[in-house]
């Protein structure tokens, strides 16, 4: 059941907590999405989430627990016990369950993983431990569907029956042989159309995809992007299968990695999130403030080193934020085509290509903005060399700014540097200093200073 929430609705379950009316906030949830659960949750303080929490079955709290903020469920958790955490785990399939543990302080870990009642399910959780957030193994989840490619396909169909007894969704058949080494899927249709003594090596698809359990899990989500999947399996060092990524937890990735870019993009240098303290914010902004800061003031000591020329041709001054705001636009726009090129696999030719492409690409538009510069200083009666001086010192401004902004990505990518880093203040402020410093070059040069 889908819901609006809406401040009434927030207010009238507010009520029912502190009318104890169980009953009706039971009735309420009852047919609503876990998602929907979670979002409501996040809006109630932190004593109304618990009894709610408290009031509803593991089934539903498990999943619920999945979608909250991560502040949010940490504080819930630490008001349940051990056992009341591992009873919400039972319910949760192995990839969130690990998610959850991982949280967990390192002495409660053991504790919750020894209460669990599913044995394999408490096996398969303590597995996925080991590997790093950000590979495959601590993507993937331990919960297939996997049939041996010497059975028939009549046990194969009973053995898939077995397994799936457990799970909410089959995604894919996967083969394996004797020795748990991935050999490839199999489909349904090749059951319902063979035989039941056919055996499965004789109708298995060999075309599969998969990843290595160290896969870097952006590599993984470009993987799944290029194919168009919605599973793939992963394997180990020996090629045996030992799990599955599925789509939902690539889109997280994906999404995680965005809101990564877009706030490096914006100048802060770690993850925040608007609820955050001040502390944590302002650790976040003031690097690259500070970045800036220096910025403006190598800016103005390039000016100072100017001023002569400044008192004779005063009109230079007032085009100087022009000048640095259109070098810092011009290397934006460029790095932040190149960086999406990186991100998602699909920038290809070799550099001299592109330098060609963006000198060609930046004198086209330097020389139009030129245009429409030297339109106005016409009107508005400036002296032509001034006009000459502006206009030329905008071209090869947008120029040095369009190369800037493309090769400094690409130096950073190859050096295993985020080349996210280049789309924000870091060369928003380089651009701006060798904009002015250029201006200031070529005025000394046509008006001889």
């Amino acid at each position: 059941m889908q819901v609006e929430i809406t401040q009434d609705f927030i207010n009238d379950i507010r009520n029912n907590i502190s009318d104890a009316n169980d009953r009706a906030l039971s009735n309420l949830f009852d047919e609503m999405h876990h998602a929907d659960i979670a979002e409501i949750l996040e809006e109630l303080n932190f004593e109304d989430a618990l009894y709610i929490i408290k009031l509803l079955d593991t089934e539903k709290t498990s999943d619920i627990l999945t979608e909250l903020d991560e502040d949010t469920r940490e504080k819930i958790l630490q008001s349940l016990s051990s056992e009341e955490i591992a009873k919400e785990i039972d319910e949760l399939q192995s990839d969130d369950a690990a998610d959850i543990i991982g949280e967990l302080p390192e002495e409660q870990k053991e504790e919750v993983i020894s209460q669990i009642e599913d044995v394999e399910h408490a096996k398969d959780i303590v597995d996925l431990l080991r590997y790093d957030d950000d590979t495959a193994g601590g993507l993937m989840g331990k919960e297939l569907i996997k049939v041996n490619e010497n059975w028939t396909n009549l046990r194969c169909v009973r053995e898939m029956r077995r397994q799936a007894e457990n799970f909410d969704k089959v995604h894919t058949i996967y083969v394996v042989d004797d020795n748990e080494v991935l050999k490839g899927r199999l489909s349904l249709k090749s059951l319902l159309t063979t035989s039941t003594k056919t055996p499965v090596k004789e109708v298995y698809n060999q075309k599969v995809t998969s990843v290595k359990v160290d896969e870097n899990d952006e590599e993984v989500a470009k993987i799944m992007q290029k194919y168009d999947l919605f599973v793939i399996p992963v394997v180990d060092e020996m090629n045996r299968l030992v799990g599955q990524i599925t789509i939902d937890d690539v889109v997280d990735v994906i999404r995680e990695e965005a809101d990564k870019d877009y706030q490096m993009a914006a100048g802060i240098t770690e993850d925040v999130e608007a609820d955050d303290t001040i502390l944590q914010l302002t650790k976040a902004r003031l690097p690259w403030l500070v970045l800036g800061l220096f910025g403006g003031l190598g800016a103005a000591y390039i000016m100072g080193g100017f001023e002569e020329a400044l008192e004779k041709h005063k009109i230079l001054f007032f085009f100087t934020p022009l000048i640095a705001a259109m070098a810092g636009n011009v290397g934006v726009q460029s790095s932040a085509i190149i960086v999406q090129g990186l991100a998602n696999n699909n920038l290809r030719g070799s550099l001299w290509n592109r330098l060609f492409k963006e000198v060609g690409l930046s004198l086209a538009n330097g020389i139009i903005l030129a245009l429409l510069v030297l339109g106005y200083g016409f009107i508005q009666g400036f002296d032509m060399t001034v006009n000459y001086v502006i206009a030329c010192s905008l071209v090869i401004v947008i120029i040095i700014a369009a190369l800037i902004g493309t090769f400094v990505p690409i130096v950073l990518d190859k050096k295993g540097i985020d080349p996210a880093l280049a789309t924000g203040p870091f060369i928003t402020t380089s651009n701006d200093i060798f904009g002015i410093l250029i201006y200031f070059m070529i005025a000394k040069v046509m008006l001889g200073f």
